[in-house]
Formats: C-alpha cells, structure tokens, sequence
C-alpha cells in the first residue's frame, strides 16, 4: 500500500528523548495554558463555527498581530508566532503555549501582553475564556468538536464513561521542565508523578458542570480518571529503577488509536500495540519514528517525557494561582537539595498510596487521608520547601506562592471558595458564577 520505511529502532526513538540535555544553567520553565470559551449571555459554551465563534476569533487576533495560520485539512485549528502558539482543544477549549523562559516574570509578561491583545476581540463578541477547570454550563452533549481529523478519531475510540467530558468540556494547566541527563530527568519524572495527586488536590477548581454542584471539587480530574486507563494515569510503577527504556516501554505497549500517512489517518482502534505494529506492521505499512511521535502524544499520562518534562494534572486556575504552579515546580526540580526534602516527605508512600490519593483527591481535595495524615500536611511541605528554594535561587519568584499559599494555609482550596459562594451568597445563580470567574 505503501513504501515499506527502513526499520524503526528503539535507539532511534531514546534520541528523541536525549536530545532534550540542557545544562542547568540554561534550564527554563513552559506553561500551557488552556481556557473555556463561554457566552457571557447565555453562559453556553462558543461554538467553533458561528459568526461570533472561535474560528472568526482566531482570524482576527492573527490579521491583529500578524501570526500565521495552523491548519487541518485547511481548517484553522490554531496560530502561531515563533515559538508560542494558540491552538484549539477538542471542545474549542482556547490553548495558550508560551516558549519556555528563564524565569515565571517572563512568562507572565507574554501571558499578559497575548490576553491584552485578545481582550477586546473577546468583548466583541461576547465571550468570555474561563479560568476554570470544566465547562459551569454546557455539557458535551451540546458542545461540537472542532474540524481536527484527529479528534473524531479520538472521541470515538476513548472507552471511558467521561472521555467526551474530558474531550470537550475541561481545561487545564500543564508545566514543562528541563532536565541535564537520563539520571536528571528519571529523577524528577519519578518526583513529579508522586506529587501530582497532591498538586491536583491544591489546585481544584471545577465543583459546578452543567449548572450544578458535581460533588466533587475536581470534576476535570474525575473525567481524566475515566478516560482510558490504557493511556491515563501514571506512566508505569514509577519505581527506583525506572529509564527512559521504560517510557518507551509503556508507549510501546499501550494500545494504538490510528496511523497517520500523509493527509490521511488509518484507524487502528486498539487492535494493536506499538510493540506488535513494529514486529509485524499494520495493513501494508511499517512503523516511523513519526508514527512512534504521533503514538507518544496520543498517551495521556500525568507526567509524560519528551525532550522535557510535561506535568499535565492541573485544573485552569484564575490570576496568580496559575503561576504559582510554576512557582511550586521550579522551586523543587531546579534545586537537588528541595528535590530531595521532597523525596524524604514521600518516601514512606508506596505506589498503591499514590495511585489511592489520586482517585479520591477530585472528590475530597486536601482533606483526603494519607496515612496517618491528610493531603493538606503533605501540601503545606511542598509549598514551603518550594518557597525557600526559591528565596535560596534570589530570582523573587517565591512571590507567586502567595496566591496558593492564601488558601492552602486556610486549608482551602478554589473549589472551596466556589462552592461556600455557590450555596450561600450567589444562591446556586451562574450569572454570579460567571462574573467571578471572568473578573478573577
């Protein structure tokens, strides 16, 4: 069917991961940053297609500042300018990915500078991007997906009973981070996965989908807990031992969604591996190491490996809540000695421990049992070893730790907040709902 491609090795896939070697002297942090567009008269969520749409948006914001089109099958689906890029998630969820900086200043300079340039494009149209982790009011069933190939490849082979939530309504915060070397990166792969229940606990924000109070305070963490557990969760047993090869392993092994050659995409639909696809092929074709990529990307896991690390956990938070996310990662993973606090605050966690905090935090955040304790002890740990790494690096970062720190210490967390407004002053009202998510 078509050419037969030389021979995909396995040390061909590691170079994609050993090209990510970055002396710690020029590590930078990348935030991507994802948010919900709603109506800010009907509170429904905006469609891809209509006038005062997503598709319109992005064309005016690029004739504004002069970014070129991305594009599927001559479908917008996104912009780009250098290294940043505003692309559309399946739900047309707005994506803002930053090129990664030295510093979280940085970084929210440019968040600043694109959200000014953007705002009097949303005011027109009346739309409003919601920093907030699951759509307040639509649900999936009214909210089409954009004219990306790929996306209805996915929506329809995600097995889980919230893939289509996960796909359509919800928007989250990811961070990437640089490592020195395959011991570097194993080091804090293994770390970022064991405090990924904790931070997702931090930060939940997303207690009210469809107009009513879910039960849980991280509804977006509920839905990616019922996505595919082939491809979700943690990226193997994040054990003592744990490499690169293991990564690829667990690519290899995970069950493939579709192949892609040229402009069309051949639906595998899981009846392979990546493992068996490179011992016998697939319909006449053979694996590439472009296969081997799209395969990787169709992997979810909570912290996934690329030439960097992608930490994927978090709900959308509003104001400074986002930055101090960052703040949290740079904080423990640029510094060996907060690494290691951090190491000993876990160490008596197996990886049962881990895998129960994460499906009980969407429901009871902070006040999940851990032990003989609760998540909030653990939380109040990582901010603080976070914050005097920072105070110790001299940047003034630690700054951005005070917007968790204002709830965390109050053992709170957004959710919270929402919820004693949702049943007290707003009295279950979304108009009020929406007005304190837009001016957060």
């Amino acid at each position: 069917m078509y050419k037969i491609a030389q021979e995909l090795t396995k040390d061909e896939i590691l170079k994609l991961y050993t090209k990510g070697f970055t002396k710690p002297e020029d590590f930078s942090i990348g935030l991507e940053y994802e948010r919900l567009p709603i109506s800010k008269c009907s509170f429904k969520a905006i469609d891809y297609w209509s006038d005062n749409g997503i598709k319109n948006l992005l064309e005016d914001f690029a004739k504004e500042e002069t970014w070129d089109y991305i594009t599927d099958s001559k479908n917008l689906i996104g912009l780009k300018y250098k290294h940043d890029t505003i692309t559309l998630e399946p739900g047309s969820q707005v994506e803002i990915s930053a090129k990664p900086e030295r510093t979280i200043f940085e970084l929210k300079d440019k968040i600043d500078y694109l959200n000014s340039v953007m705002m009097p494009l949303l005011e027109k149209r009346g739309i409003a991007l919601l920093e907030y982790g699951v759509s307040p009011y639509s649900t999936h069933k009214s909210i089409n997906l954009i004219p990306k190939k790929r996306y209805k490849i996915m929506a329809k082979y995600l097995w889980g009973i919230l893939s289509d939530v996960m796909m359509r309504e919800t928007a989250g915060i990811q961070c990437c981070i640089d490592f020195s070397s395959e011991e570097d990166a194993m080091r804090k792969f293994k770390l970022a996965n064991k405090l990924t229940p904790f931070m997702t606990a931090m930060f939940a924000n997303s207690p009210i989908r469809g107009g009513v109070d879910t039960g849980y305070k991280s509804f977006r963490a509920l839905s990616w807990l019922n996505t595919d557990n082939d491809r979700c969760g943690f990226a193997g047993k994040i054990s003592e031992e744990f490499s690169f090869e293991d990564y690829i392993e667990y690519v290899l092994n995970t069950p493939m969604i579709f192949i892609k050659r040229d402009d069309l995409n051949f639906e595998v639909n899981g009846n392979i591996t990546f493992s068996e696809y490179m011992k016998s092929g697939w319909d006449g074709t053979k694996p590439t190491i472009d296969d081997y990529e799209l395969q990787a990307n169709l992997c979810f896991p909570e912290v996934r490996m690329r030439n960097f690390i992608e930490i994927r956990n978090h709900d959308c938070v509003g104001g400074d809540l986002k930055y101090a996310i960052l703040a949290i990662y740079k904080g423990i993973f640029y510094s060996s000695s907060a690494m290691t606090e951090c190491e000993n605050l876990l160490k008596s966690l197996q990886y049962k421990d881990f895998s129960e905090i994460r499906y009980n935090v969407p429901k009871n955040t902070l006040q999940t049992p851990v032990k003989k304790g609760k998540v909030l002890d653990y939380a109040k740990e990582i901010i603080s070893i976070a914050e005097q790494s920072l105070k110790s690096q001299g940047s003034g970062e630690e700054r951005f730790l005070d917007a968790i720190k204002q709830y965390t210490f109050d053992s709170m967390t957004p959710a919270d907040v929402i919820l004693k407004n949702w049943h007290g002053a707003w009295n279950r009202n979304m108009k009020k709902l929406i007005k304190y998510l837009s001016d957060f």
